[in-house]
């Protein structure tokens, strides 16, 4: 019996979402024609520590009822870019 890796291939990943939906925001709304079903080398997920981005996220949350931008700005900043914007 052979033992297959249980490591998920870009194939089998969705793309990263938030690539996905500023993709979409930038193209009127409509899914662009080229940007793919399965996630592959440009749309892959992008690792992050999960307690990190909960963190931001918190930090975000918070800095909008206190109505802190600024705090916000910096909570986003401590967590990789997932809209990538250079796409």
């Amino acid at each position: 019996m052979s033992k297959q890796s249980s490591k998920p291939t870009h194939a089998d990943q969705n793309p990263e979402a938030l690539a996905t939906f500023a993709a979409t925001a930038r193209n009127d709304g409509n899914r662009p024609k080229d940007h793919p079903e399965r996630a592959n080398e440009e749309t892959k997920p992008i690792p992050a520590d999960p307690k990190a981005k909960d963190e931001a996220a918190r930090q975000v949350l918070r800095a909008g009822v206190e109505h802190a931008p600024e705090r916000a700005q910096a909570a986003v900043k401590a967590v990789p870019d997932r809209t990538r914007s250079g796409q």
